[in-house]
């Protein structure tokens, strides 16, 4: 059964509406996720701080500020700096397309303006973390193991003892390859013998009478 993922959402800076961080949280929640509300004023140092206690693996940013190309990129360089660059770094706000483009150049997720549907934001979670779970790798997001290597059959018969040792001929006794009698055909061929000598006297005593 696959675990429910973990969304940190934040608001950084001096912003104080945080109306449409409560509602994207809100959905979030209802779409099956475990989500941290970080509140308002926080600083990107304590919102790193926070995604690394909760262990998430997303962090969220409102910012309706206007600071968005300074709270970003802060953000992402510290989740590189404590080695959680590996988390989906996302959130929305008031945001040019341009802006945009160039946070996404610095490592930043999807980003969604206003207006933005929460079902949107839940399908593209939900899609990085499928697409993070079937990567092969060694920490709790990739959870890959290398597949075994696969042997075909005359691999298998050259490497298994087993299978060698049927394949090889056996070596059989004269006796064993003679077929076997029953028990009633041992006794009349055992016999066989005693009769025709009894048969060899009579003929040999009723020749001595005649004579």
């Amino acid at each position: 059964m696959q675990r429910k993922i973990r969304v940190l959402v934040g608001k950084p800076g001096l912003d104080g509406h945080d109306r449409g961080a409560k509602v994207v949280a809100a959905a979030l929640r209802d779409a099956g996720m475990e989500v941290i509300y970080t509140g308002l004023h926080q600083t990107p140092e304590q919102i790193v701080e926070a995604a690394i206690q909760e262990d998430v693996d997303v962090v969220a940013l409102s910012v309706l500020s206007g600071a968005h190309m300074t709270l970003f990129p802060d953000v992402r360089r510290l989740m590189e700096e404590r080695g959680i660059d590996d988390k989906l770094l996302t959130g929305g706000g008031i945001i040019p397309v341009e802006d945009m483009d160039t946070l996404a150049r610095q490592g930043v997720g999807r980003l969604f303006g206003p207006g933005a549907s929460t079902q949107d934001i839940a399908t593209y979670i939900r899609e990085w973390f499928a697409e993070t779970q079937s990567t092969p790798s060694t920490g709790r997001s990739g959870g890959g193991r290398a597949p075994l290597p696969r042997l075909d059959r005359a691999d298998a018969t050259r490497r298994s003892p087993r299978s060698e040792a049927a394949t090889r001929p056996t070596r059989r006794s004269p006796r064993s390859v003679a077929p076997l009698r029953s028990g009633r055909k041992r006794q009349a061929a055992a016999k066989a013998p005693r009769k025709a000598s009894k048969r060899a006297r009579s003929r040999a005593s009723s020749r001595r009478r005649r004579g």
